[in-house]
């Protein structure tokens, strides 16, 4: 178990052992939801029998197979950032062929599971774990933590018209939360926005600037949470430190809330 979580659902295994799904999550296999349907497909094996439920357990002495290869041990938690390019997908396998982000990291990486996503045309900050469970923990809505992004679009959005984003917008009957948005620059129908977020639904962002006649022509997130881009190179990953880790999962360092305005 990551020692950075305190959920009832991560206490320390009992007298049956761990849950098939939370093993292979903290062995970075894939994230709890991915585990159950490696489960659901049969390509699980514990003890050299086939798993069917994902509320079968496991013996620290137990023989985890998946796909025909063992499962090593969890290591220590680790997180890393990682400048995601534009033009890669963050998926381990793509049916189109296109590049992944999993792909094209250094060979000397453990496998890893990312934090959320960012879509193929997206660039910026994106972590990435050998933990599932700590994967998991990091995408709770009830971490409150901001998104934030720097986004050029092709349009002439006002100031009356972003901060009225911070109410919140019902595009097609989905309700969108309140979303801080500001004009950073212009140049012609170019402008640079900031823009602060905490739902990070899929293709949130294209989705409320197409709706409001703007197209996006380029976006990048630059931080997540506590974590951030920084001068990182795109491509390039750099390790979090366990200490820093650490101290950024402490309650006094997540940022500020988004609050809709009454």
């Amino acid at each position: 178990m990551s020692d950075l979580e305190d959920s009832a659902d991560d206490a320390a295994p009992g007298p049956r052992g761990e849950r098939i799904a939370k093993v292979l999550a903290r062995a970075g296999i894939a994230s709890r939801r991915d585990a159950e349907k490696l489960i659901a497909e049969a390509r699980v094996k514990v003890n050299n029998e086939t798993v069917t439920q994902p509320a079968f357990f496991v013996q620290p002495d137990d023989l985890v197979v998946v796909d025909g290869k063992l499962v090593d041990p969890p290591e220590r938690t680790r997180l890393w950032r990682y400048h995601k390019p534009e033009g890669r997908v963050t998926t381990h396998r793509d049916p189109q062929g296109r590049p992944t982000v999993f792909e094209k990291l250094p060979p000397s990486m453990p496998r890893v599971v990312s934090v959320g996503r960012l879509d193929l045309n997206s660039e910026g900050l994106l972590l990435l774990t050998n933990d599932g469970g700590l994967a998991r923990q990091l995408e709770l809505p009830s971490n409150d933590w901001v998104r934030r992004y720097r986004v050029r679009v092709f349009g002439n959005p006002q100031p009356e018209e972003l901060a009225a984003l911070a109410k919140g917008i019902t595009i097609e009957g989905i309700r969108y939360k309140g979303i801080e948005a500001a004009l950073d620059s212009k140049k012609g129908d170019n402008c640079w926005l900031s823009v602060g977020l905490q739902e990070g639904r899929n293709r949130e962002i294209r989705r409320v600037m197409q709706h409001l006649g703007w197209q996006v022509t380029r976006l990048i997130r630059v931080s997540y949470g506590p974590f951030q881009l920084g001068q990182l190179p795109r491509g390039a990953i750099d390790e979090v430190s366990p200490k820093v880790l650490r101290e950024q999962l402490t309650p006094e360092a997540r940022p500020k809330v988004i609050r809709p305005r009454s």
